[in-house]
């Protein structure tokens, strides 16, 4: 029997808790009830499978403390962490196969780390109070599917028991098709291979797809507006990427300068933390992005800007910028335990940057590779140069071809 694991504030909401643990039970799934409150829940609450003082021990914490303390942000930090270790190790003993939880503002906090911490593909399904605004700080890059509950998660009455209904049912439907997908035979089929691209870089990464395709790759391409990045490093981390195609790497860009589309500190590090072959190039770091032209900081005011449409407003990047971008990933790849190339166009990394173009500026482009030299230089990285744009058939097809090399070799050292 498929097992949804059902992580609530039982001190606030163990009559709901309650009420979604019958449904699930009604709809085939085993449950297992994980206490995330801080306070004893009432006498009337339901009784948890694991109990909200070993939720904190998982963390490192003791709960009475936490709660002498007084210290209301430290023991949801607490909570959250101790809930992520505990829904990680029960994914690992295949004891879990679906998450489910319903939460205002704290209580998602909590349940969303623990969420974004599963693999891409395990069921996550949140009811928030908090989904009618900006959820990214809970989705972030998983799959995490998050429903509004229209009313507060307090009591039930005739729209309550709608929508924790429906995502009762949701979650147990998911549970019981990864169940069953974990019962299929193992092994993935086709090598994966993750793709990075931009507006500014589609053909290119339209023409390595292709390619890769034909040599027998599935491609997974990830738009680089900041989450898709940050998916890529996910991906990599959760070991389903063979190889990573980091054909546009703007995100680095918007990371240095203070755009909008930044994947964070950590973007370009994955996969060479964990030697998967990587080749990779410069495309968009001529530019970085920012919302309507009236949106841009003041500070940029007498910067090369161009509106690319109503809501994105591209500046163009400095030979100083592009330096120290070059430094950057020459630095992240030099740290790669696996198989790190690069390949630069020297006419142009954009759609944009071309001859007589808006972001056309060889100059700050050639001080982006110079200082990728400088950094890479005694190590194992190697940088082909290649007299092409980045959207030329022939780069994107070079980058490819390079790509299946790297992984076969590595493929090849691999084997027993």
């Amino acid at each position: 029997m498929a097992t949804v694991v059902l992580a609530g504030t039982l001190d606030t909401k163990g009559e709901e808790y309650a009420w979604l643990r019958e449904r699930l039970r009604e709809y085939g799934s085993d449950v297992l009830l994980v206490d995330t409150g801080i306070m004893p829940p009432p006498a009337q609450a339901p009784v948890a499978d694991v109990p909200a003082d070993v939720v904190a021990r998982a963390a490192g914490h003791d709960l009475a403390r936490l709660r002498a303390a007084g210290d209301r942000g430290a023991a949801v930090t607490a909570m959250a962490q101790g809930l992520t270790r505990i829904v990680l190790d029960l994914y690992r003993k295949g004891r879990l196969h679906a998450v489910l939880a319903a939460a205002g503002s704290g209580g998602s906090a909590i349940a969303a780390q623990a969420m974004r911490a599963l693999p891409i593909g395990v069921p996550k399904v949140l009811v928030s109070t908090m989904a009618g605004g900006d959820v990214s700080p809970y989705v972030d890059s998983s799959d995490l599917t998050l429903m509004y509950s229209v009313v507060d998660v307090s009591g039930l009455n005739s729209v309550s028991r709608q929508v924790l209904g429906n995502a009762a049912a949701a979650a147990a439907g998911m549970a019981r098709r990864h169940e069953r997908n974990h019962d299929e035979p193992a092994g993935r089929g086709r090598p994966v291979v993750a793709a990075t691209m931009f507006g500014v870089t589609t053909p290119a990464v339209d023409t390595a797809r292709a390619r890769l395709a034909e040599l027998g790759y599935e491609v997974l391409v990830f738009h680089a507006t900041g989450a898709g990045g940050r998916a890529v490093e996910k991906l990599a981390r959760d070991g389903m990427l063979d190889g990573v195609l980091d054909l546009t790497t703007t995100e680095l860009a918007d990371e240095l300068v203070g755009g909008v589309l930044s994947a964070g500190p950590s973007r370009l590090t994955a996969a060479g933390a964990l030697g998967i072959p990587q080749v990779v190039a410069p495309g968009a770091l001529d530019m970085v992005n920012f919302g309507p032209a009236a949106t841009v900081p003041e500070r940029f005011a007498e910067r090369r800007l161009l509106i690319h449409n109503a809501t994105v407003t591209l500046m163009r990047t400095t030979a100083r910028e592009m330096a120290d971008l070059g430094t950057s990933i020459g630095r992240r790849l030099r740290a790669a335990r696996g198989p790190a190339e690069v390949f630069w166009p020297l006419r142009g990394v954009s759609a944009v940057d071309v001859a007589g173009g808006p972001f056309d500026d060889p100059e700050a482009d050639r001080a982006g590779l110079d200082a990728l030299r400088a950094a890479v230089l005694g190590g194992e990285v190697r940088v082909h140069e290649l007299d092409a744009h980045v959207n030329d058939p022939s780069f994107a097809t070079a980058m490819a071809d390079r790509l299946h090399q790297l992984i076969t070799e590595n493929n090849r050292k691999a084997a027993p």
